[in-house]
C-alpha cells in the first residue's frame, strides 16, 4: 500500500470532543505510518494553504479541553469557484491523498463536493445539536446536555425562591434533541420543540394547574427552532398573571471540557476513521449505528435520516410524571 497523506480539518461550530477526535486520528494515523497534516480554520485554511504537520506531541494534553485546537471557521468563500478552486489547488500540491473532515452536516456538505472534484473525504459528525442525517450520534451533545442541566438546576433554586416561571432558551437550529433530553434531565413541565407543535393555552392552563397544586416554580425548555423565549414569554404574560424570566444559554452550551462519553465516542470515530482510510473505505461519514461505528457512503447518508427520540404520546407521558 502507498504510504497515505491525511489531512485533517474541523470545521462549522465547534463542539466539545473534536479535540479528541483529532487526537485518535493523528496517533493512529502515526502509528500505521502515515503522514498527517493539520489544517488550520477548516475550509478557510485549506484554501489559504495555512497547513502545519501534525506530530504525536502536536495532539499532547488536549483531549479534555473544549473547542478544537485546529481552530474552525465559516467559508462563504469556499463555496465560489474560485475558493473551491484554491482548495483543490492546495490539496493537490502538498499531495493530499484523503482529508478528513470534523464537522456538522455544512461540513459534510463541503466533504462531499471535494468528493466529487476527486479528492478523497471522510467525515466525523461533530456538533451540540445532533441534526446530521446518517448518524444517532454526534459529537458535543452529551456535554451540551450536562451544560444545559448544570445550568437549569442553578436557575432552579431562584425561581423556587420567587415563585416563578423560568424559560429556558436553548440551541438546535431546526432541530429539537437539546431541549428534549436536556428537558427530561432537568424534569421541565414543558418542553417546546420544532418537531411537535404546541398550544400555548394548554401551556398557560398546565403552568395554573401546576401553580393550584401547589408547585412553587416551573420550567419551560424551549428550542430556538420553535421561538424565541422571550416570545413565549410575552405569549404567557397576555394569558396569565405570571411574570416569566427568560435565560438564553447562547455559547455557553458549546463550551467546557468534554464529558467522558463525547471523549470515548471522539476517540472511536477518530480512529475509525483511520481504519476506514486503510481499507481504502473512503467518501464516507464515521456513523454510529445502535452503539456500533461504521462507514457510511455519502450517497447512503440520507436513506439514515434520524429524528427526535420521542413521539408525541411519549412526550406527552414524560411530561405528565
Amino acid at each position: 500500500m502507498k504510504k497515505k497523506r491525511i489531512a485533517i480539518l474541523t470545521s462549522g461550530g465547534d463542539a466539545p470532543g473534536m479535540n479528541a477526535a483529532i487526537r485518535a486520528v493523528v496517533r493512529k494515523a502515526l502509528y500505521h505510518h502515515l503522514n498527517v497534516i493539520g489544517v488550520n480554520r477548516g475550509y478557510e485554511g485549506l484554501m489559504n494553504g495555512d497547513f502545519c504537520k501534525m506530530k504525536s506531541d502536536s495532539v499532547a494534553g488536549i483531549i479534555n479541553r473544549g473547542g478544537t485546537v485546529l481552530k474552525t471557521a465559516r467559508s462563504q468563500q469556499f463555496k465560489t469557484e474560485e475558493g473551491f478552486g484554491k482548495a483543490v489547488q492546495n490539496i493537490k500540491e502538498h499531495k493530499i491523498d484523503v482529508v478528513v473532515v470534523i464537522g456538522g452536516d455544512g461540513s459534510m456538505a463541503g466533504a462531499q463536493k471535494l468528493s466529487e472534484a476527486g479528492i478523497s473525504t471522510v467525515v466525523i459528525p461533530a456538533t451540540i445539536d445532533r441534526d446530521m442525517p446518517g448518524t444517532e450520534y454526534t459529537l458535543g451533545f452529551d456535554t451540551a446536555i450536562n451544560t444545559i442541566l448544570e445550568a437549569v438546576n442553578k436557575i432552579k433554586d431562584t425561581a423556587f425562591s420567587h415563585d416563578r416561571v423560568a424559560i429556558i432558551e436553548v440551541m438546535g437550529r431546526h432541530a429539537g434533541h437539546l431541549a428534549l433530553m436536556a428537558g427530561i434531565a432537568c424534569g421541565a413541565e414543558t418542553i417546546l420543540i420544532p418537531e411537535v407543535a404546541y398550544n400555548i393555552d394548554s401551556i398557560c392552563e398546565g403552568l395554573l394547574h401546576s401553580y393550584n397544586r401547589g408547585k412553587q416554580y416551573s420550567i419551560l425548555m424551549v428550542a430556538e427552532g420553535v421561538s424565541t423565549g422571550s416570545e413565549i414569554a410575552d405569549q404567557i404574560v397576555a394569558r396569565t398573571s405570571f411574570s416569566p424570566k427568560v435565560t438564553v444559554l447562547g455559547y455557553l452550551q458549546r463550551g467546557g471540557a468534554p464529558s467522558a462519553m463525547d471523549n470515548i465516542i471522539g476517540s472511536r470515530m477518530g480512529a475509525a476513521a483511520v481504519d476506514s482510510i486503510l481499507l481504502n473505505q473512503v467518501d464516507c461519514l464515521m456513523s454510529m449505528q445502535h452503539g456500533n461505528i461504521v462507514a457510511v457512503q455519502y450517497k447512503q447518508v440520507t436513506e439514515y435520516k434520524t429524528g427526535v427520540d420521542c413521539s408525541l404520546q411519549e412526550l406527552a407521558s414524560i411530561l405528565a410524571i
